[in-house]
């Protein structure tokens, strides 16, 4: 029942429905209670009238006359005129919530000694007996001609209406529900880093206003974006220049081997943190999303990673598989992933670290996904420390060994995953160290 609970569409629909089928339950209520006394009036004075009509019309005519008059009332009228005999098989009157009224007012007009009957020597019929002088009689009328809407009638009715306004209902929902689900699709679409259309202006006043409101925030979202790269740009040089003179000074300087390696260390670190910095502020672009084959970047970022002394990498690699980015935002990402083993997952006792990446597809809720994992053998990290790993400008050191940097590898990594719409999960690896998941959906 999750969809009833957070679908705008279905909960609007079913209160329609639900107003609309006790609206129809009451107005059917109130036709019946309001047309109870009218119907009941209107059946009785037929009946005394076709009584009162057949009585008079049999007693004043010629008896060599009555034989054709009788035939008559059948043919044209559906009035039967039998002899009510001492051993006539009579069924009690016709089981009706009306007929307790009708029997009461046709008996104060022709007589309490008036019977009736629904079937009367196995004949179906409204059977209603009357006397002409010592002699009774039965009078049958055929049933339609009194009873109203019949219950398979009224459920007739009632299932034409209901379908009727169950689409009424579904149109409405649908109406009502089409602004918000374009908003809301569209506000997905800003968090997922793409460009969504814009949308209608048009419609009531307030989605009208929404939806204005909603198109100048993505262009101001968007100008921002613009202003942001042009400022970063400006930054990165502003910030690498005197690192380049300072570079350059160096080397004309007269300083021994050790003062140069121990200055150039500090600048390459002091590079490396600015480059971690406009890393984190660069946005990732969904307009430069392609179909990327993923098993071919991990293993070309494996093959690089295996190139330094200090790490030996297993893989378990599936092929052809494709998901959507940027390419150069996901090497990225794994590239920061391998250098975060390197630096705190040494395994414990070496100075290697050993470090595993798997990717395969395998189930997730009702499709299927892509699965990225990481994973080194080192100390790994306390498990109410995990969450702060993902912070910017937080570093673990003393639960993962010392090394330098911003503290902002994994906020990159999940800045750019979330831009992905992806899954990063961090946990610690069963037997030590750090296990790191990119749960990516497929391409196409």
């Amino acid at each position: 029942m999750s969809w009833l609970r957070s679908g705008l569409f279905w909960r609007t629909f079913l209160l329609l429905s639900i107003l609309t089928t006790v609206s129809m339950a009451s107005w059917i209520g109130m036709i019946s209670a309001v047309q109870r006394g009218p119907q009941v009036e209107q059946t009785a004075d037929l009946v005394i009238s076709v009584v009162t009509i057949t009585k008079a019309a049999l007693t004043h005519s010629a008896p060599e006359l009555r034989r054709e008059l009788l035939f008559e009332l059948v043919s044209n009228e559906g009035i039967r005129i039998f002899t009510l005999e001492s051993s006539d098989a009579v069924d009690p009157p016709p089981d009706s919530a009306l007929m307790p009224e009708i029997e009461a007012i046709i008996k104060s007009k022709l007589g309490a000694d008036t019977r009736f009957s629904s079937r009367v020597n196995g004949t179906a019929g409204f059977w209603i007996s009357f006397k002409i002088d010592d002699d009774s009689y039965w009078l049958m009328l055929e049933r339609e001609r009194l009873e109203g809407l019949t219950g398979v009638q009224w459920l007739g009715w009632a299932t034409v209406v209901g379908a009727l306004s169950v689409v009424g209902a579904a149109l409405i929902s649908s109406l009502v529900n089409l602004p918000l689900a374009r908003l809301t699709a569209a506000a997905r679409a800003i968090a997922q880093g793409k460009k969504p259309d814009r949308l209608p202006e048009k419609g009531s006043k307030e989605i009208i206003e929404a939806n204005r409101s909603f198109n100048q925030m993505v262009e101001d979202l968007q100008q921002v974006e613009s202003d942001r790269a042009v400022i970063l740009a400006g930054i990165s040089h502003d910030l690498r220049t005197p690192l380049t003179r300072m570079q350059l000074e160096l080397e004309m300087a007269k300083l021994s081997n050790e003062a140069r390696e121990g200055m150039q260390s500090d600048i390459g670190q002091m590079d490396a943190i600015i480059g971690q910095f406009l890393d984190y502020a660069k946005p990732t672009e969904a307009a430069t999303f392609v179909p990327i084959d993923i098993g071919e970047l991990l293993q070309d970022t494996a093959r690089e990673a295996q190139r330094m002394l200090d790490i030996r990498v297993s893989t378990h690699i599936e092929e052809g598989v494709h998901v959507m980015g940027n390419a150069t935002d996901l090497r990225r990402v794994f590239n920061n992933l391998v250098e975060n083993a390197r630096r705190y997952g040494k395994t414990p006792g070496s100075d290697v670290t050993e470090l595993d990446i798997s990717c395969r597809i395998k189930p997730h809720g009702l499709g299927k996904r892509v699965v990225i994992e990481v994973q080194d053998h080192g100390q790994g990290v306390p498990d109410d420390h995990i969450e702060l790993l993902l912070k910017p400008f937080t570093r673990m050191d003393s639960a993962r060994g010392q090394a330098n940097g911003a503290g902002l590898g994994l906020a990159i990594v999940e800045r750019v995953v979330s831009r992905h719409n992806a899954e990063l999960q961090v946990s610690n690896r069963e037997g030590g160290g750090l296990r790191i998941a990119l749960v990516m959906p497929l391409a196409g």
